[in-house]
């Protein structure tokens, strides 16, 4: 009877997918508003128009408030400063100024009764320079002097909001961008540094996500020439040492992802029509970056986390639109299941594949080899057949250049002396003759 024997595609790791590198480069800004009202309360405003306006740069956004007085952009332009207006049909207008986007503050607007007029940019710099910042509209003459005491320390408030804001924002920018540069010269060491330090500003700052995902990137890779490293080294503590290292990085790898994959799922939907493409895809470089590391963690670190894995790439795939990337994610997933030994789903994830591609070598190799396993496990002559057939297949249609060729070769040898099992003929169809 012949034994089990666990294949792999490649002595050396190759790292086949692309490096997926996300964007930092926006943030949450959500706020609510609410109406005083006679008796000296204050109810949340709905249908209060918002218009928030950049005043670095030019930029203008607009919503309106929800029933319970809540509005968000989720996805403004981090370093940017901004200045929130609010108006309504039946309130005074007033406005907040030097406003930072980052870690999804709630800022509170209160309106009181008035002429419903809405402000202009112009406006608001106007009443800037008149009032010398001290947050007193122009076209607010008459405001109490409760109320102006009460934007004051408000505006005191969100200055030293956005104090730390812009020091996280710094920090974000200045590591995302170097740790970045690191990544692409394959200084995986400093890059994974980078990372790690700019994941110590606020971890509710918009810019979390993609230095989680970029990290899983570095980390992945690194593990990946931490294992080829090991696997050429004689001496078995190195050895051991550079396997479990790289080991080490394709689970924090998977971690980070997940993380990150966590935090960009839990960001509200962006009621903008500009943001909402910056938002899909950092979640796309995330699930990217989550399936790369769990083919590496469950196929040579922890094989009982499979299902695990295999939910990663049914997230992923969907999402990708480029048909050589899917194609290479379905492979990444069927090889995932088969250095785990999950041999039966590996069979079917593969047959998908040749019932898409009859002729896709990696798919025909595999098949016959986790068809093998399969046999060998259950003492089952029929998988061996089946083995034979696809394998095969393989070795008609590989090129003699095909270095697995001559493995493919050798097992189906062994079918045939140890067990009596040859493959069969494919049918050739009879042509009729024409009456």
């Amino acid at each position: 009877m012949l034994r089990k024997i666990f294949f792999a595609l490649f002595a050396v790791v190759a790292l086949l997918s692309t490096a997926f590198i996300a964007s930092a480069q926006s943030g949450e800004l959500r706020g609510h508003v609410t109406m005083n009202q006679a008796d000296g309360t204050k109810l949340p405003a709905s249908d209060v128009v918002i218009d928030v306006f950049r005043t670095d740069l030019t930029g203008k956004y607009n919503t309106k408030t929800n029933k319970k007085g809540e509005f968000v952009f989720a996805g403004l332009p981090f370093v940017g400063t901004y200045t929130i207006a609010a108006s309504h049909p039946s309130a005074r207008p007033t406005y907040l100024p030097n406003i930072k986007v980052g870690r999804g503050t709630d800022y509170e607007i209160n309106l009181s009764p008035g002429d419903g007029k809405r402000l202009t940019l112009e406006e608001i710099k106007a009443a800037e320079k008149q009032h010398a910042g001290n947050g007193a509209s122009s076209s607010t003459p008459k405001e109490s002097a409760a109320d102006k005491a009460a934007r004051e320390e408000l505006i005191r408030k969100n200055e030293e909001m956005n104090k730390k804001v812009e020091e996280s924002n710094a920090l974000i920018t200045r590591t995302f961008k170097a740790g970045n540069d690191a990544l692409n010269l394959k200084k995986y060491d400093e890059a994974i540094a980078q990372f790690t330090e700019g994941l110590t500003a606020d971890p509710d700052h918009p810019g979390i996500p993609s230095l989680l995902t970029n990290k899983s990137v570095a980390l992945r890779a690194r593990g990946i020439d931490r294992y080829n490293a090991a696997i050429g080294m004689q001496d078995d503590a190195a050895k051991k040492t550079g396997l479990d290292g790289a080991k080490k990085d394709w689970q924090e790898a998977a971690e980070v992802a997940g993380k990150a994959v966590t935090l960009l799922k839990a960001q509200p939907a962006t009621p903008t029509p500009e943001t909402p493409a910056g938002q899909k895809s950092n979640l796309y470089y995330a699930l990217a970056a989550r399936a790369d590391a769990m083919k590496f963690f469950v196929g040579k670190v922890d094989a009982t986390q499979v299902d695990q894995g295999m939910a990663a790439f049914q997230e992923y795939i969907p999402m990708e639109t480029d048909p050589v990337k899917k194609a290479r994610a379905e492979h990444d997933a069927a090889q995932m299941l088969f250095d785990a030994n999950a041999f039966e789903r590996a069979l079917a994830e593969y047959q998908k594949i040749l019932a898409a591609n009859p002729d896709d070598l990696v798919a025909l190799l595999r098949s016959g080899q986790a068809l093998f396993n399969i046999g060998a496990i259950n003492s089952d002559k029929a998988k061996y057949q089946e083995a034979a057939n696809f394998l095969a297949r393989f070795v008609e249609k590989a090129p003699d250049t095909d270095a697995l060729k001559a493995d493919a070769k050798a097992i189906l040898e062994a079918l045939k002396d140890q067990e009596n099992v040859k493959p069969e003929k494919t049918a050739t169809p009879t042509r009729r003759r024409r009456p």
